[in-house]
């Protein structure tokens, strides 16, 4: 028995010690996944912080430290949502820099199944970009991103009015597809309007003083607003995520109407612009034309 007892004892011991082992490998284990998935999770008890905080700060650094990975668009995928959901340094705008020969002119047309490589160049732009511009820019060099990605339908505009009492809708937009571009996804055959690329929130301005016409859900056009100048034109301005005017409310020149979205029949956040003799579909005429005849510089 004395004999017995002396060898339960040991075995006890490390038992207990084996358990501990065990435990503390398994959230070893653990803790990177939860740091990993639940980078913002609340933080965990005071025994494991210090660990948790440093898996947490690996997974964000891979990122952006160059490491590429191919993501395939689904279905409701947009820009702005793919860059937040995947972390990508840079956001949208990277990734369009990026994959500008798969998406094409229009950021805002993407489709399911199209494949986007992630993360490819986020770390080198940061550091050579004052010095060496080139077709891949992180979102905090807007300017010179918006050069490298100009093509013949994309231009930067400015924040430009005239003395004439117009301005442009947005400020500091991209210009993604152009009036009158054919294409099968318009109804018309064509594309009615102007998209004007910015982020969901993006103040839009009505273009000149006027008469709003309707404000409102507008099918295709998710949340528009149109509006009546003085010289019998009509402005359009759809996709948005709020409106900040009713219908039969006076405006001013460069007042703001709502905010930029992805409301209706959309890939991406962005603004359509269109200009019209009436205040309906199928009366359109070139937007940029018009503003450039009462003097407002695009691109």
């Amino acid at each position: 028995m004395p004999a017995k007892g002396k060898h339960r004892r040991p075995k006890s011991l490390r038992l207990t010690r084996s358990i501990a082992v065990v435990g503390t490998g398994g959230a070893a284990l653990a803790l990177p996944l939860m740091g990993a998935t639940g980078a913002h999770a609340a933080t965990p008890a005071a025994a494991v912080a210090q660990h948790t905080e440093k898996s947490a700060s690996v997974a964000p650094a891979a990122v952006k430290a160059g490491t590429s990975k191919t993501y395939a668009v689904k279905a409701g995928d947009y820009l702005a949502k793919i860059a937040d959901d995947q972390h990508v340094s840079g956001g949208w705008k990277k990734i369009y820099s990026d994959n500008r020969s798969a998406i094409g002119s229009d950021p805002s047309l993407i489709h399911p199944g199209l494949k986007l490589t992630l993360g490819a160049k986020a770390a080198a732009p940061q550091a050579s970009a004052p010095a060496k511009p080139s077709a891949a820019k992180p979102a905090a060099a807007k300017p010179a991103a918006a050069k490298a990605g100009t093509a013949s339908t994309v231009t930067k505009t400015a924040a430009t009015s005239s003395s004439s009492g117009y301005t442009l809708p947005v400020d500091g937009a991209t210009i993604g597809t152009n009036y009158k571009v054919a294409g099968s996804m318009w109804s018309s055959g064509y594309h009615t309007g102007t998209d004007f690329v910015v982020p969901t929130g993006t103040t839009i301005k009505s273009i000149a003083a006027g008469t709003v016409v309707s404000a409102g859900w507008g099918g295709a056009y998710g949340n528009q607003v149109v509006i009546q100048h003085a010289d019998g034109r009509y402005s359009q301005y759809a996709h948005m995520s709020s409106l900040s005017v009713s219908a039969g409310q006076t405006v001013t020149e460069g007042q703001q109407i709502g905010l930029s979205g992805a409301t209706g029949n959309v890939t991406g956040p962005h603004l359509h612009f269109e200009v019209r003799t009436t205040p309906d579909y199928g009366s359109d005429i070139d937007p940029v034309a018009y503003l450039r005849s009462h003097g407002v510089a695009v691109g």
